[in-house]
C-alpha cells in the first residue's frame, strides 16, 4: 500500500486572504486539531512583515502556543533574512521560502524580479544551513502564469537546477493558479524525479478550473507521494482571475483513501475542523466532501408513495 504525505497550509495560505482577524488562540487550538489528524507537515504561519499580511502578524505566538506532536513537521514560510531569523527564534523545523517561475507574477506578487529573489533566498539558506534546518522551496506558477502564459519544462527546470544545487533539501512544484492539466503534470512530474530523485518533492495545485484532484492522481501516478492541501479548500492567488482556493485536504484524502493509498489521515476529524473552520472565518467553504458527505455515509430511502 503506497504511502501518501499530507501537507496542510489552510493557517498559512489559506488565512492569509482572510479581512476578518483570526484570533491567536483559534489558529492554535485548530493547529492542535489538525496535528492529531495525521497529516505529515503543517505550514504554520509566515514570518512576513505584520503590515504586508496583518492576518499572520502573530507567527510567533502561534508557535510557541501550538503543541508539537512527535512525527509532524511544523513548516512556515519565510521571505527574507528578517523574517528566517524570527523563525529561528522559536525553533521551526523547516523553511518554506516562494518565487515566481514567472517573471511577470514574481513582479506582481514579489515586487521583485526572479534574480533578486534568488540572491535573497539564497541568502536565506545560508543561514537555514548554518542553523541545521531544513529548506524547501516553492516554485510558484510552475505550470502557469494568467499574465505571461503556459510556463515551458525548460524554464521550470532552470529555476529547480539552481535551487537544487543551493542544497535544498526539497522542491514544491506549484499550479499556483490552477492552470496545469493531467498530461502536463505527469509530465513535469516524471522530468524532476528522474534529475533529481534524492529531493523531496511536493505538488501544490488548486482547484481554479476543477482539475486540482485529477492532477493529483497525475501527479501520484508519477511517483509524487507528498501533496499540500488546504482544509475546506481555503486561500487562492490574488493574481489569478476566479480562484477558488487550494486543492481541498479533505477531497483529497477522501479519493485516495478510497484507492487504496495509506495517507495516515483521520478523515472524520478533518471533515469535524473543516465544519468549524467555515464558523471560524463566517461563510461556506468549497469543500464538496463537506456538503455531501462521504460516500459510506448512507441515508434512509425516501417513503414510496
Amino acid at each position: 500500500m503506497k504511502r501518501i504525505y499530507i501537507q496542510e497550509v489552510v493557517t498559512r495560505d489559506g488565512f492569509q486572504a482572510e479581512s476578518a482577524f483570526v484570533p491567536t488562540e483559534q489558529k492554535i487550538a485548530l493547529i492542535n486539531r489538525l496535528s492529531r489528524a495525521g497529516y505529515a507537515k503543517i505550514e504554520v504561519t509566515s514570518f512576513t512583515s505584520p503590515k504586508a499580511i496583518p492576518m499572520l502578524a502573530d507567527a510567533e505566538a502561534v508557535m510557541q502556543g501550538i503543541d508539537r506532536i512527535p512525527g509532524v513537521e511544523y513548516t512556515v514560510l519565510i521571505p527574507n533574512l528578517k523574517g528566517a531569523e524570527r523563525a529561528l527564534s522559536v525553533g521551526v523545523d523547516e523553511f518554506n521560502l516562494v518565487m515566481s517561475v514567472s517573471e511577470a507574477h514574481n513582479q506582481a506578487n514579489l515586487k521583485m524580479s526572479r534574480e533578486d529573489s534568488f540572491k535573497g533566498l539564497s541568502s536565506v539558506i545560508d543561514l537555514a544551513h548554518a542553523n541545521n534546518t531544513a529548506v524547501n522551496i516553492s516554485l510558484s506558477t510552475s505550470f502557469g502564469c494568467p499574465m505571461s502564459g503556459i510556463v515551458s519544462l525548460a524554464e521550470l527546470m532552470h529555476w529547480v537546477d539552481r535551487f537544487a544545487a543551493r542544497g535544498v533539501r526539497g522542491i514544491t512544484v506549484c499550479d499556483t493558479t490552477g492552470m496545469a492539466n493531467p498530461a502536463q503534470v505527469h509530465s513535469i512530474c516524471e522530468a524532476v524525479q528522474t534529475k533529481y530523485p534524492k529531493l523531496q518533492w511536493t505538488l501544490h495545485f488548486h482547484n481554479t478550473r476543477g482539475m486540482g484532484l485529477a492532477n493529483a492522481l497525475a501527479a501520484v501516478n508519477s511517483g509524487i507521494v507528498r501533496f499540500d492541501s488546504s482544509l475546506g479548500g481555503l486561500g487562492g492567488c490574488p493574481y489569478a482571475p476566479g480562484a477558488t482556493g487550494n486543492i481541498c485536504t479533505e477531497e483529497l484524502v477522501h479519493m485516495f483513501d478510497l484507492m487504496g493509498f495509506n495517507t495516515n489521515m483521520q478523515i472524520d476529524a478533518l471533515l469535524d475542523c473543516s465544519k468549524d473552520l467555515q464558523s471560524l472565518i463566517g461563510r461556506t467553504l468549497p469543500s464538496q466532501l463537506l456538503m455531501a458527505g462521504k460516500v459510506d455515509q448512507l441515508h434512509v430511502a425516501p417513503c414510496q408513495p
